[in-house]
């Protein structure tokens, strides 16, 4: 049913080890995506404090920049400030923001790091209140 592989791997070397390149763990390639995860939710955050000032936004990009950072060995993430915006683009940044906190407590859970996945899903519930809050108001209205 299948044809068969007719070229060489690219997985192996003119040696025919694998030993001669570099390899990452599991673990570090979990850390990798997880701080991926946490700095694009941290860039989101950050576009939302613009938007709407919150102390519970300003203290949640603290944490995420804190867990960013020794995720990274100590290399701080990169923030931007966003300039204004309105009201709808509220809504997606906060579903956005959700979405990403749900992948980053998939990872956190995979990798058993409860810090990051007791941030995650508290990122998720305050976004989560956000999202439905902002559909109360537009239903009302």
């Amino acid at each position: 049913m299948y044809e068969p592989i007719r070229t060489k791997s690219v997985h192996t070397t003119m040696a025919g080890t694998t030993s001669d390149f570099p390899h990452r763990s599991r673990e570090e390639e979990l850390d990798i995506q997880l701080a991926g995860h946490l700095a694009a939710l941290l860039a989101v955050t950050d576009e939302l404090r613009a938007l709407a000032p919150d102390t519970d936004l300003d203290t949640a990009a603290e944490r995420l920049a804190q867990q960013v950072t020794r995720l990274r060995g100590g290399r701080t993430p990169v923030r931007a400030v966003a300039s204004g915006g309105s009201e709808p683009q509220l809504g997606a940044l906060h579903q956005r923001a959700h979405d990403l906190a749900g992948r980053a407590l998939v990872v956190a859970a995979s990798r058993a790091d409860t810090a990051v996945a007791i941030l995650a899903a508290r990122r998720m519930d305050a976004h989560s209140a956000a999202l439905s809050e902002s559909r109360e108001l537009s239903a009302a209205g």
